[in-house]
């Protein structure tokens, strides 16, 4: 038996430097899901760039009907982005795992597996606001339970949100509010999500990565 082949990771090239988002990532353009991806990128991007010395990563759509996407990496290295083009949530997929090739570039420790989320002085803020907002069970046992609610996860759902709250987007807007009123599971209500919106655009700017005028407390 031959042994097994592992993707390839994204290289790395130079110095890391601020980049917008669409040289962060590279998009399937010829997909069907090319226009849904490109306003989710659009209104990421307007939030944020990203530190960064590696090559784009590739986004590759998937027929998966398990999850609506997925973000590979190894160690500190990413592999791509996966997005299912199954069901509803082009966007609010592609957003959750751009959120997770952020917490994970932004900080990595190779002792603990520790990403940003959970460990950096700069999520610190958010980390407090989100240990308020509601949990919101899944269909599952515990294991998935706990997975649904770690940090990573949690601020992955955060920043998907966030993304398509403060998009400006009609359309990306009315998928939010489409997924509120369905009470769906991986969204918070717009009332109890307000505070958290703010310190997620708040991270974005203590880190550097926005030129956006945010009043941060001392």
């Amino acid at each position: 038996m031959g042994q097994r082949q592992y993707p390839s990771c994204v290289p790395r090239e130079g110095k890391p430097r601020l980049r917008p988002l669409e040289e962060v990532v590279a998009l399937p353009r010829r997909s069907p899901l090319a226009a849904e991806l490109e306003r989710a990128l659009a209104a990421a991007s307007a939030l944020h760039g990203l530190l960064s010395d590696l090559a784009p990563v590739p986004v590759r759509p998937t027929v998966t009907i398990t999850e609506a996407g997925a973000y590979r990496f190894r160690l500190r290295d990413p592999i791509d982005v996966r997005v299912s083009r199954i069901g509803d949530r082009v966007a609010l997929g592609f957003l959750h795992e751009l959120g997770h090739l952020l917490d994970h570039q932004v900080y990595y420790d190779r002792k603990t597996r520790t990403w940003a989320s959970a460990a950096h002085d700069a999520f610190t803020p958010w980390r407090n606001v989100a240990a308020l907002l509601e949990r919101r069970p899944l269909p599952g046992g515990p294991g998935r339970q706990r997975y649904f609610q770690a940090i990573h996860e949690v601020w992955a759902r955060c920043y998907a949100q966030t993304i398509l709250l403060r998009s400006g987007d009609a359309a990306l807007q009315q998928q939010l509010a489409k997924l509120q009123a369905a009470d769906d599971a991986h969204i918070w209500p717009a009332e109890q999500f307000e505070p958290v919106a703010i310190e997620v655009e708040r991270v974005f700017a203590r880190l550097g990565l926005t030129q956006l005028t945010l009043p941060l407390a001392a």
